[in-house]
């Protein structure tokens, strides 16, 4: 790609993007107003990049002028230091500016709805979908996110089969995005009582929360159920009817809600994870129908996708989809993923500035 021309054509669009922004009537059309102001903020950050790149070439020319028009030896020895010094940043500022091309994804912005379940592995799994939520919990509270339990399906050793999590704040789905998978432990169980080493799976979903306003769902097409609370081991927990089932007749999604002690927040909540689900369905199927050169290598979020193992007895994280391994397991599962997460994001972008090139 010849960067220079393609940051001429970015010139461009962004004064005509700069001119729709002093429109007063842009803000009555909100999705339009939201859109160009993404525009605009994505475009002013790639220029900024851009316009260093371009004084770092104009100073490698001025550079060798310079060094050919000098007769100071003294001048020349600096010219050809500044030379140097300009050379060596070339590469990574045309390597930002690649990044930086990729426009922002609208989804990057949205709140999620977290569903970590287990899957094999019996009570251990069940165990570390516990490790696993409060691991992310960790990450919440450092990054400054607020969150709240959806649902929770407790065990009677103390994990969860299932618990579902709202979080919301900023940048929430860009960050997380990549957690979808299959999560591999290998450990000694606390349940094992010969010391032998144990492999099990959890599965994590990470869905961007969707409004009303992105996805229409037809309440005809929807069944709702009301029933008791139940607690581990199928014990009652409440003696009214509170909980509510939604069944989305069409695709077959079942959402059950429980945790709040009124029927009215319990369907409200709800229907917020429903529309979740479909909003992460139909976009499933947009990624499928895309052409396969377009797909990140670091995957779809498939549920199948075995990620990521945590092994214990050798203090490491390793993500398959990029090998990257890191050895401070214990602070890792404290919230400190930022490496790992930064890691995944720089190679999705990556992979997609090469389809966007191809």
């Amino acid at each position: 790609m010849d960067l220079l021309k393609k940051l001429k054509e970015l010139d461009a669009r962004f004064v005509e993007v700069s001119e729709l922004v002093q429109d007063p009537n842009l803000v009555k059309d909100q999705k339009k107003y939201k859109d160009v102001m993404r525009e605009h903020g994505h475009l002013t950050a790639v220029l900024e990049v851009g316009n260093e790149y371009r004084k770092c070439l104009q100073g490698i020319e001025d550079a060798k002028m310079m060094i050919t028009a000098e007769d100071d030896a003294e001048m020349k020895e600096m010219a050809r230091e500044e030379l140097k010094e300009l050379e060596e940043k070339v590469p990574q500022l045309e390597e930002d500016i690649k990044l930086k091309l990729i426009p922002p994804d609208p989804l990057d912005e949205k709140n999620i709805i977290l569903e970590i379940r287990s899957a094999a592995g019996g009570d251990e799994a069940s165990l570390f979908v516990r490790d696993m939520w409060e691991m992310y919990i960790h990450l919440c509270e450092r990054k400054g996110w607020k969150y709240e339990n959806v649902e929770a399906q407790e065990t009677e050793v103390g994990g969860f089969n299932k618990i579902v999590t709202q979080i919301t704040g900023k940048f929430v789905y860009g960050t997380l995005r990549w957690e979808s998978g299959v999560h591999r432990v290998q450990r000694v169980p606390a349940t094992e009582s010969q010391g032998r080493l144990q492999t099990s799976t959890v599965t994590v979903a990470v869905l961007p929360e969707a409004e009303e306003a992105d996805i229409k769902i037809n309440p005809g097409d929807v069944r709702v159920d009301v029933m008791r609370a139940g607690g581990p081991g199928g014990q009652c927990v409440n003696t009214t009817d509170s909980a509510v089932r939604l069944t989305h007749i069409p695709t077959g999604i079942v959402v059950i809600q429980q945790d709040q002690k009124s029927q009215i927040k319990n369907k409200e909540k709800a229907w917020e994870v429903l529309r979740a689900r479909l909003f992460d369905f139909e976009q499933s199927k947009l990624d499928a129908e895309r052409s396969s050169a377009r797909k990140s290598m670091v995957g779809n979020g498939d549920r199948s996708e075995k990620i990521r193992t945590y092994n214990y007895p050798q203090d490491r994280v390793t993500d398959h989809r990029i090998n990257l391994s890191l050895h401070n397991l214990p602070g890792f599962m404290m919230g400190n993923m930022d490496e790992m997460l930064d890691a995944l994001n720089v190679y999705a972008k990556e992979e997609e500035f090469k389809a966007l090139d191809a």
